[in-house]
């Protein structure tokens, strides 16, 4: 973490070699070996003396000193300076994304530390930059992997959230529309090209990559017009009848994305109206989907089946100066070869940002028993009750009903095949009548005729109008009862370890 590639002249590693580079890979490479837990590691602590020194590390210095060096060696391929090629490149991004996501997962001093400030920043812009780069490389798939797990384990907190709203200044060039918005716009926008633009080895990772999305939501206070966009054009895409057919878990990715509108129009309605436009000008989409027809052939044959990516959408979207479009593997390159991910309901758990009502009940319960007993007895009795606190197995199951009011279709551990499975009428049922339409459903019911009286009345034409009357709106009183927030925490478990050894070595 103390190495600094960069130096003090330009141009300074044309001049003399730099040792310290391979000893500093090597010496990465070797304490990624020795924090491997191994495979016959039990549930108490760990045998490994150097995961636990790891997880004994405390002190703010020692934080930041790793932060900071991380940081600055994941930036240093990306820098740009006046004088083409004067700083030596470094490229041992991968062991530092396994080195940093090995310190946030078993040292959770740490992973509080990067999420306290805007110092996490610094991380997520270059691994976004690293996954905008190797969407269509399939020989760089483990990567891709690695930098979505990431993203997962931070989403699950809730400065995480907070801290993406900081206005984001293009500091590193990428192949992404040029916007003008926060760090949460251009997570947007890069998740979109992923799931649009990328290979189709990289589609296990939606459900991440939505989850994270719904993680995020509830603290996004403004997003941009063009995030926006994207993220409407995901509901669009994700929501056609030959998707949603095509295969038994696409329905899932429609209740994500949802789900993640519902939390911004519950929680963060008044600084969103530019997605609140959108959704009204897209308001077509929502009522198709709520109007699915359950007869298959009507279904899709209602809609030719169309890519996911916009047409025209290079001539649309203006990629930023300076960036380069992503490039496939060259010829003969070897094709990472890494065992299937576990499902991202074995990836996360449910973990309410309120406490529940059975919860506060206990908890009362508790009290009162305390109270009639020993003040000892107590502690032991009490549920957690604080915001983020862990759900016990029984209690994770009632919150994911609480969420969304009925119980959630749930994902299939059996894999199916085109060959081996075929929608039917009761298959669309059983998750239609499920769908998290209400909020979306109750909002335009309110906005659409409004719009639409005042573009007739004062004869509007340009949408500036139309954004500041929403802007200036409200619908307090007018939604339904907002709902529990629901976050997915990552949970540790033997398959990411096995992928994790796998993609090590």
């Amino acid at each position: 973490c103390g190495y600094d590639p960069a130096g003090v002249l330009p141009y300074n590693h044309l001049l003399w070699a730099d040792s310290k580079e391979n000893l500093v890979e090597l010496a990465l490479q070797v304490l990624i070996v020795t924090l491997d837990e191994g495979a016959n590691q039990s549930d108490g602590p760990s045998d490994n003396l150097f995961l636990n020194y790891l997880s004994r590390i405390h002190r703010e210095e020692d934080f930041e000193f790793m932060l900071s060096g991380i940081t600055r060696l994941l930036m240093n391929p990306l820098v740009q300076t006046y004088l083409p090629g004067s700083q030596r490149k470094v490229n041992f991004h991968q062991e530092l994304l396994i080195l940093f996501w090995k310190l946030c997962e078993h040292n959770r001093k740490f992973m509080f530390h990067v999420l306290k400030s805007s110092n996490v920043l610094e991380v997520i812009v270059p691994i976004l930059h690293y996954l905008i780069d190797s969407r269509a490389d399939h020989s760089k798939v483990g990567l891709m992997h690695i930098g979505v797990f990431i993203l997962l384990l931070l989403s699950g907190e809730r400065n995480f959230g907070v801290r993406l709203n900081k206005p984001y200044t293009a500091t590193v060039p990428m192949d992404i529309p040029v916007f003008s918005g926060s760090h949460a716009d251009l997570l947007i926008i890069v998740f979109h090209k992923i799931i649009t633009t990328g290979h189709q080895r990289l589609q296990p990772l939606f459900d991440c990559l939505l989850t994270i999305l719904c993680n995020i939501s509830p603290y996004l206070k403004s997003m941009s017009m063009t995030a926006a966009c994207k993220l409407i054009h995901l509901v669009e895409a994700f929501s056609t009848p030959w998707f949603l057919m095509s295969n038994q878990t696409n329905h899932n990715l429609v209740f994500f994305l949802l789900e993640m509108l519902n939390n911004i129009i519950q929680y963060q309605f008044d600084g969103n109206y530019n997605l609140v436009y959108t959704m009204i000008r897209k308001r077509t989409v929502f009522h198709q989907l709520a109007n699915l027809p359950t007869d298959i052939n009507k279904a899709v044959n209602k809609k030719i089946k169309k890519p996911l990516s916009r047409q025209n959408s290079n001539n649309a979207d203006q990629s930023m100066e300076g960036s380069y479009p992503a490039k496939t593997a060259e010829p003969g390159t070897l094709e990472t070869s890494l065992i299937k991910l576990p499902r991202i309901e074995r990836l996360t758990e449910g973990v309410s940002a309120h406490p529940s009502q059975k919860q506060l009940d206990r908890l009362t319960q508790a009290m009162d028993s305390s109270s009639m007993e020993s003040r000892n007895s107590f502690s032991s009795e009490v549920f957690p009750v604080q915001p983020g606190a862990e759900l016990n197995q029984s209690e994770e199951k009632e919150e994911t009903r609480d969420a969304f009011g009925k119980s959630r279709v749930k994902r299939s551990d059996s894999n199916y095949t085109a060959e081996g499975w075929r929608p039917t009428p009761e298959w669309i049922r059983s998750w239609k009548n499920q769908l998290p339409l209400q909020t979306v459903m109750r909002m335009l019911q309110v906005l659409v005729p409004q719009v639409e009286k005042m573009c007739i009345d004062k004869g509007l034409t340009d949408e500036s109008e139309i954004l500041r009357f929403l802007q200036n709106g409200t619908l307090v009183g007018l939604l339904p009862v907002p709902h529990p927030i629901l976050i997915r925490r990552y949970q540790a478990n033997p398959g990411t370890a096995m992928w994790f050894r796998t993609y090590m070595w």
